[in-house]
């Protein structure tokens, strides 16, 4: 077996697609995406055998600003992890190589690494401690879809009564006419990111691309919440064949319209499509730390998902420049409260 760098597009394709473990965080539209937007500079490598592929890995460099502010806040993040295939052993020599690889590729150029997992990998853990990672312990809900009325049941009943009332009082779901639409809830998004959750958000570029690839039937799903015309809330959700849809971004004007329940009203839009299309399950990818008050667990447990908790796996290449990028996001986030 040997690192590939080039991956066919056919391969790669089926590679994803008929692996038990696959999603759209692996496949070639995702890359398409990363590279597409601004601040974003995907890495695909694989190990492989006379054209068979045994082992893929897709992730991208992602930094906030130029200069000093690039080399203090880039990372490599990989979403889902990588795909292994193969018996025990295989998967383990796989994994070896292809970290061997992606910290030669991104050590010098990253603060840190991170897996975000999306499947257990708990037989691998030794192999990832190996090279340095350490796994954080990160919940999350997963929705089994089935029929609407099964799924409904599953919810609380405050839920359930929180998503009849705010079509009564004039929510409306709709797909984006255009752009523009998209701009407006990028600025719904942007104010939650940068005042409430805190966190860096991808450039506009990311989501008028996603808009553009969703209007050709790949990637995935954008939905708003309306009110009277207006934006109000809504949902990124990428979209793995008729096995996972993914709540990657979510936002809701619910402080100024508490009737509409717009946050409820843009994950029930998910959950919706899904009964719609037959998929299996809805992912709410991440719920926050185990024994720390989060108040999205809350929110979002009223849906009637599965607690897992599969981890984030975390690198640092630079400890020194981490801990100064870190020390300064801190400073940032408590100046933003006060």
């Amino acid at each position: 077996m040997k690192i590939i760098n080039d991956i066919a597009r056919k391969e790669w394709v089926h590679f994803v697609n008929e692996h038990p473990k696959g999603t759209i965080f692996q496949h070639p539209e995702m890359f398409s995406l990363f590279e597409e937007s601004r601040r974003f500079q995907p890495l695909i490598l694989g190990v492989g055998e006379d054209n068979e592929i045994f082992g893929l890995l897709l992730g991208a460099f992602i930094y906030e600003k130029n200069g000093l502010g690039k080399q203090l806040s880039s990372r490599f993040v990989v979403y889902g992890g990588p795909l292994l295939a193969g018996g025990e052993s295989q998967q383990t020599e796989c994994l070896n190589m292809l970290l061997e690889e992606l910290i030669r590729k991104t050590h010098n150029k990253t603060l840190f690494l991170q897996l975000r997992n999306l499947f257990s990998q708990d037989f691998l853990l030794p192999v990832y401690q190996n090279h340095g990672f350490s796994l954080l312990n990160r919940l999350n809900y997963v929705v089994s879809v089935g029929e609407k009325e099964e799924v409904l049941q599953k919810m609380s009943e405050s839920r359930r009564r929180q998503i009849r009332k705010a079509s009564e009082n004039g929510s409306s779901i709709a797909e984006p006419d255009n752009i523009d639409q998209v701009r407006d809830l990028y600025t719904i998004l942007h104010k939650l990111y940068r005042h409430k959750i805190r966190k860096p958000l991808p450039d506009i570029s990311f989501f008028e691309n996603f808009y553009h690839e969703s209007k050709k039937g790949r990637l995935g799903i954008i939905r708003l919440v309306k009110y009277q015309n207006k934006i109000i809330g809504g949902l990124i959700a990428p979209v793995f064949d008729k096995k996972c849809i993914y709540e990657w971004y979510v936002c809701g004007q619910d402080k100024e319209y508490k009737d509409q329940h717009p946050s409820v009203m843009a994950t029930w839009a998910g959950i919706e499509y899904a009964i719609e299309n037959d998929i299996q399950a809805f992912d709410f990818m991440g719920v926050g730390v185990p024994d720390k008050d989060y108040g999205v667990r809350e929110f979002k447990a009223r849906f009637g998902g599965e607690l897992v908790n599969y981890g984030r796996l975390t690198r640092i290449n630079n400890k020194f420049l981490y801990g100064i990028a870190e020390f300064g996001y801190n400073i940032l986030a408590l100046l933003k409260k006060i």
